[in-house]
C-alpha cells in the first residue's frame, strides 16, 4: 500500500502543476496532496490487477478518483456544509484561501478528473474508457455524492432508520469507493461477472469504512484523526453509534 501510495501522490503532483492563475492551483495542490491514506486510488490499483491488468492503466482513473474526492472534501467542509476547520491535520482549504478560492479549487478538480482519465489513459480501449467515465458521472451527481450529501444535511437533528442511514452513506462514502474499484476493474479488462463481484465487494467496503469512522469520531482526538473529532455529536448528525450504540456499531462494523 506504501509503494502505491508514492506512485499515485507522484502522478498527482505531476497533474497539477503550479501555474497562472496561481492562487487556485495553489489550493488544488494543498488540499489534494495533504497526505491523505490515498485509499480510494490504491483500491482502484488493485481491482484493476485482480482482473489481469497492469496497475499502469489504472494510475489515470485512480488520480481521478483522488481528485473528486478532494473536492468533495473541500466543499463538505465549508460554513454551509459541515464547517470543519482541520483535515488531515491542518486547516481546511477555505481556512486557508478563503470560502470563494476553495469553493472554484474543487470545481476546478472536479472538471480535472473527468480530462485526466480521457486525456492521459494509455492501452485502453476507447469503449472501456468511456464506461469508466460514465460510472464516475453517476458516482459525484445527483444519484450519488450530492444525493448522500443533501439527504445528510437534511438528517440533521432529526432520528432516522438504520435503513435510512444506511442509504445516506452508500450515496455520500461508498460511491466513491464503489466507482474506484469499477472503474479499474472495467480498465483492467474485466468482464462483466468481475466487475459486479468486485462493485459488491466495494459497497461492503464502502459501508465499513463509514461506520468505521462514526466509531473514531467517537473515540478518538482531533490530534488522532487529523480532523475535528466529536464534530457529529455536535452537529447531532445521524450515525451508526448514535442509533445502535458504540458497542453494536462495533459488532457491525465485525459483520
Amino acid at each position: 500500500m506504501e509503494m502505491k501510495a508514492i506512485k499515485v501522490n507522484k502522478a498527482l503532483d505531476e497533474a497539477i502543476p503550479m501555474q497562472e492563475p496561481i492562487k487556485v492551483h495553489e489550493a488544488m495542490r494543498y488540499s489534494l496532496l495533504a497526505g491523505g491514506k490515498c485509499v480510494r486510488p490504491i483500491l482502484c490499483m488493485a481491482a484493476c490487477e485482480v482482473v489481469g491488468g497492469d496497475e499502469s492503466l489504472a494510475i489515470p482513473a485512480a488520480c481521478a478518483v483522488e481528485m473528486i474526492h478532494t473536492m468533495s472534501l473541500i466543499h463538505d467542509n465549508l460554513p454551509c456544509m459541515d464547517n470543519d476547520d482541520l483535515r488531515h491535520g491542518k486547516p481546511t482549504n477555505h481556512k486557508v484561501f478563503g470560502e470563494n478560492t476553495a469553493v472554484l479549487a474543487g470545481d476546478a478538480l472536479l472538471s480535472l478528473a473527468f480530462e485526466h482519465v480521457a486525456t492521459k489513459t494509455r492501452n485502453v480501449t476507447p469503449q472501456r474508457v468511456v464506461q469508466a467515465i460514465g460510472e464516475l458521472g453517476l458516482t459525484v451527481g445527483s444519484g450519488g455524492l450530492v444525493e448522500g450529501q443533501i439527504v445528510d444535511l437534511a438528517s440533521e437533528g432529526k432520528q432516522v432508520s438504520l435503513t435510512e442511514l444506511e442509504y445516506i452513506h452508500h450515496h455520500k462514502t461508498g460511491k466513491l469507493l464503489e466507482a474506484a474499484v469499477v472503474c479499474e476493474a472495467i480498465m483492467g479488462g474485466g468482464n462483466e461477472e468481475d466487475v459486479e463481484k468486485l462493485r459488491s465487494y466495494a459497497r461492503c467496503t464502502g459501508l465499513l469504512f463509514q461506520v468505521v469512522d462514526d466509531i473514531l469520531d467517537v473515540t478518538k482526538s482531533s490530534d488522532e484523526l487529523g480532523k475535528t473529532a466529536g464534530k457529529d455529536l455536535m452537529t447531532d448528525k445521524a450515525t451508526y453509534p448514535k442509533l445502535m450504540g458504540l458497542e453494536k456499531a462495533r459488532q457491525f462494523a465485525g459483520e
